[in-house]
């Protein structure tokens, strides 16, 4: 599919990363230069969380003349997939950001076995035969030190020997691991002897059958930063306290490398900043993989998906989305934002740029009686009010029409001011018409419920006509001519849990149930049963005109947008967001 390409993004000012980073050029750090890097594991699509991180990758490394790469963290081939690459690559594009070069953990996988063997040399890493349990247990508690493992003073040779073993492809996985000797005493849990390697026995999508043993995150990302050149290493919060790992292993390759510049001048700088937390959506990898899988949306671009390919499927602007986390700023603790804040932001985007069109959702039959039989006007109507340069489009009138059925009501009370027995409305961009006090109901259904009524129209009260402008109580309505519509898919998306924060009510409800991890029936018991209608309505046949993609009002409902799977014979639309927040109201 094909993507639009968004006008320039101007990124503002990110609060204390930003700073730093000026900081750090004024005092000639790294030779004066900015490079940043994105580094997604390539095992799902990209989520909303991501655009944030992208959104200071990218922006600063833009604003302050450096550059960005993109580097896949590729390490675990059980997961990941080249699907999921160009999907990363696809979502970089569309929020408007270019990269530097492409780059993958596994291009350093023979310099980072290199290193091991080194520091295997140097004393500072062995090889461990304890289960994963083992260590775990090992690992103590933050106010108790570990214990240290039999196997941490094993001899270097025997390590070394092993450590090839590992990569032979002949040990069963989980056997064994390689483990840096930092110190099991340490108030930092990661220094307790971190796993820098294990054993996989797979091939890896890039690199083939050439490694069986894999290196850790941990043990890989400083690393690969250094290597790159990278001036400024930008994560979220959880890596706060990984910190003084990634330093010390920076530390390890640079000495191995025999790099003796001052270590604070010329070393990747690593800035925790919030995530991205917003309610009524969960961004775990492995849960949306499994929703997903399990058929409770259709696909990672599902528009109730929280993945940046699902919001841009669903309407949501690249500029919206960047306009909205400059908003909410780069923090040093977590908070969990309103998605109607998010909303609100996509609404008045969207205001400025999507077209307005009609489009009747529930529709009932309007026939005016005294509207000249086989007569048609046409009208030139604004494409949107806010931008006169959008220009018009043409949109036939006619006689019969069709109408939102809640415009109209049999029995209206007093302060009903839309159609009903002897009650009137404007047409928008036309005329004002009238019901009859008796007989306006010409046909029923098998329910009885109205399906054809008549109106009269006042023929002198056409918009813009001199003296057309007399006032009525009644609102003005929407409408499409019968004759001169198109019938389409309109798909209404909601929210898709019914809870504020899915991913501790379902983590406690599993909790509940007994379970060590999260399955598929837990959440379904958290997921809106209305996350999605689909409805038959008629659109102005102007409409056929539209591309995949684009932004559109319909008059009076919300802002919807073509569905990649449009076509001109199976028009399909998907609502981006209503014109209100009307879920606060109804699930207070």
């Amino acid at each position: 599919m094909d993507i639009e390409k968004p006008e320039e993004i101007k990124t503002e000012s990110v609060s204390f990363v930003e700073e730093i980073l000026k900081n750090d050029l004024s005092e000639g750090k790294n030779g004066g230069k900015v490079q940043t890097r994105f580094p997604p594991e390539p095992n799902g699509y990209l989520h909303i969380g991501h655009a944030k991180a992208i959104a200071i990758d990218f922006g600063l490394a833009k604003k302050y003349g450096g550059v960005c790469n993109l580097r896949l963290d590729d390490t675990n081939p059980q997961k990941e997939d080249i699907e999921y690459v160009n999907a990363i690559k696809r979502d970089i594009e569309w929020l408007g950001f270019k990269w530097g070069d492409v780059l993958y953990a596994s291009d350093y996988f023979q310099k980072l076995w290199d290193l091991a063997v080194e520091l295997i040399k140097q004393g500072k890493a062995y090889v461990d035969e304890q289960t994963s349990e083992q260590i775990a247990m090992q690992k103590g508690t933050p106010t108790q030190p570990g214990v240290e493992s039999p196997y941490r003073n094993r001899p270097v040779e025997e390590s070394l020997s092993l450590f090839n073993e590992m990569n032979s492809g002949n040990m069963e996985p989980g056997k064994m691991v390689l483990r840096a000797k930092i110190d099991m005493a340490s108030p930092n849990m990661h220094f307790r002897d971190p796993i820098m390697y294990r054993v996989l026995n797979m091939p890896h999508w890039r690199t083939g059958n050439k490694w069986n043993a894999y290196p850790m995150y941990d043990y890989t990302h400083g690393q690969c930063d250094y290597w790159e050149g990278v001036t400024h290493s930008l994560c979220t919060l959880e890596f706060v306290s990984h910190r003084p790992l990634y330093d010390l292993f920076v530390d390890w390759a640079k000495q191995a490398a025999g790099d003796d510049k001052p270590l604070d001048d010329n070393r990747p700088r690593q800035i925790e900043f919030n995530k991205l937390n917003l309610t009524h959506i969960l961004l775990s990898k492995r849960n949306l993989l499994m929703l997903v899988k399990e058929g409770v949306v259709n696909g990672w671009d599902d528009p109730r998906m929280p993945t940046i390919s699902a919001f841009r499927r669903r309407g949501y602007s690249p500029e919206s989305i960047l306009n909205f986390i400059n908003k909410i700023g780069y923090t040093k603790f977590d908070a969990l934002n309103q998605m109607s804040l998010f909303e609100s932001a996509v609404r008045d985007d969207l205001n400025k740029r999507a077209q307005r069109v009609s489009a009747v959702l529930d529709p009932i039959k309007l026939v005016i009686t005294n509207y000249p039989k086989d007569k048609v006007e046409v009208y030139n109507v604004q494409n949107n009010p806010e931008n006169p340069e959008d220009g018009t489009h043409e949109m036939e009138f006619s006689g019969e029409l069709w109408i939102e059925r809640e415009d109209f009501m049999e029995e209206a009370p007093k302060k009903f001011l839309r159609l009903g027995p002897g009650k009137e409305v404007r047409l928008k961009n036309s005329y004002i018409i009238k019901c009859p006090d008796e007989g306006c109901v010409l046909e029923r259904d098998e329910q009885g419920r109205p399906t054809v009524i008549a109106a009269e129209y006042d023929s002198i009260s056409l918009s813009g006509m001199e003296g057309a402008d007399r006032k009525i109580k009644g609102k003005t309505i929407h409408w499409v001519s019968c004759g001169h519509c198109v019938e389409a898919e309109v798909r209404n998306y909601d929210r898709l849990w019914m809870v504020e924060n899915p991913r501790d009510e379902v983590s406690a409800y599993s909790k509940e149930q007994g379970k060590e991890r999260i399955d598929i029936d837990d959440m379904r018991h958290f997921i809106n049963p209305n996350s999605l209608e689909v409805k038959t309505a008629y659109v102005e046949k102007w409409l056929l005109n539209a591309k995949p993609l684009d932004y559109l009002q319909f008059q009076r409902i919300g802002y919807y947008n073509v569905d990649p799977d449009s076509t001109p014979d199976h028009l399909v639309f998907n609502r981006t967001v209503g014109l209100k927040d009307t879920w606060s109201k109804i699930n207070k």
